[in-house]
């Protein structure tokens, strides 16, 4: 234990910085539909939404990656006594939109919006809801990483959609991003792809169609990219092969996991963990730290270290202690050599605190 202090001096003798770190993270469509013949899909007695694993869910080696579900809004053309988990489907989309998009100076929850403009626009009232995990997303998504590939011809089963796929892309996001969230930043989701109807699409081909909170890790797919958007509507079911609508109403929540789950071919970001670092600069000067308070320094009032008595006194740093105002030892640092230190040296000693 030490028995002298050297005081840190604020401003010159720490900084704080700032790093972020991405990962590469990819979910293929044999993940989410084939692979493990759906192994790795769990259901709840609520019904309410379909977490997806890794690995069959019952292995100890399962990570859970991500949860689908779907609603509409009360003033979708949807919502109606005689849809399949009614009442489910619009708190789901409620549930999503107050914690997303907060709620309007009258206190009713906002409803999503296509550009963003909270003000006015065109509405998403009818969405598939991407939630994927803190253990993929970290600390959150990296803007303008984001690509969501969708099967978009072929039957209901064919591996990952069949051959012609669309693009839902947040290519905006790493300077076009929006803040007017109560959920952080988010982006825009624009669709991309040669099976989108022209009428649709803007001068740079592509079309508006959901939204990325790159914090909460949750992506807002508008139902339309399986119908209006499309030149050619694709059908979610064998079992039901009628439009999107006819679909997202009439099944279940579990059912429509389903559908978009043997819809996506590809899913891929990079996550982000923000990593904060103290970094202290702990100087040790020509007169500082020559002796040692290690009580095997001495042997008879002798240093051990010394032949000579005229020879200057020497000590060997091993490690770094950070302590309190109040000198309580708050952290040690240790080197990984002992540097040798006596009058005529001295040196500056680099310690960061990560967290």
């Amino acid at each position: 234990m030490a028995t002298s202090f050297k005081d840190l001096e604020s401003g010159r003798d720490s900084v704080v910085t700032r790093n972020l770190l991405h990962e590469a993270i990819p979910i293929t469509g044999s993940i989410l539909s084939g692979t493990y013949a759906d192994g790795n899909i769990k259901n709840f007695a609520h019904g309410m939404f379909q977490s997806v694993y890794d690995y069959p869910y019952l292995s100890s080696s399962a990570n859970h990656i991500i949860d689908l579900t779907c609603g509409y809004a009360a003033t979708s053309g949807l919502s109606g006594a005689a849809s399949t988990q009614n009442a489910k489907k619009i708190n789901i989309y409620n549930q999503m939109a107050q914690v997303l998009v907060g709620f309007d100076e009258n206190g009713a929850v906002r409803q999503f919006d296509e550009d963003g403009d909270l003000t006015g626009g065109t509405k998403i009232r009818e969405a598939y809801f991407f939630n994927f995990t803190r253990l993929l997303v970290k600390d959150e998504i990296k803007k303008g990483s984001f690509t969501l590939t969708l099967g978009v011809s072929g039957a209901y089963g064919t591996p990952f959609g069949g051959g012609t796929t669309i693009d839902l892309v947040d290519s905006s996001g790493s300077n076009g991003y929006k803040v007017n969230s109560p959920a952080g930043e988010y982006g825009i989701l624009y669709a991309t792809g040669s099976a989108l109807t022209a009428s649709a699409v803007d001068g740079s081909g592509r079309v508006p169609a959901g939204l990325l909170y790159y914090q909460a890790g949750i992506a807002v797919v508008t139902a339309s990219v399986f119908g209006s958007l499309l030149t050619t509507p694709v059908s979610m079911s064998t079992a039901d092969p009628s439009g999107i609508d006819q679909f997202l109403s009439g099944t279940a929540i579990s059912g429509n996991a389903d559908g978009i789950r043997h819809r996506v071919q590809n899913v891929s970001f990079n996550n982000t963990t923000e990593l904060n670092s103290t970094v202290y600069f702990c100087r040790a000067n020509n007169t500082d730290f020559n002796y040692s308070a290690n009580q095997t320094y001495l042997s008879s009032s002798k240093m051990v270290v010394k032949t000579n008595s005229q020879d200057l006194p020497v000590s060997y740093v091993t490690s770094v202690g950070l302590y309190s105002p109040d000198n309580e030892l708050l952290a040690v640092a240790k080197l990984s050599e002992p540097l040798k230190k006596d009058p005529s040296t001295e040196f500056t000693i680099r310690v960061r605190l990560d967290y």
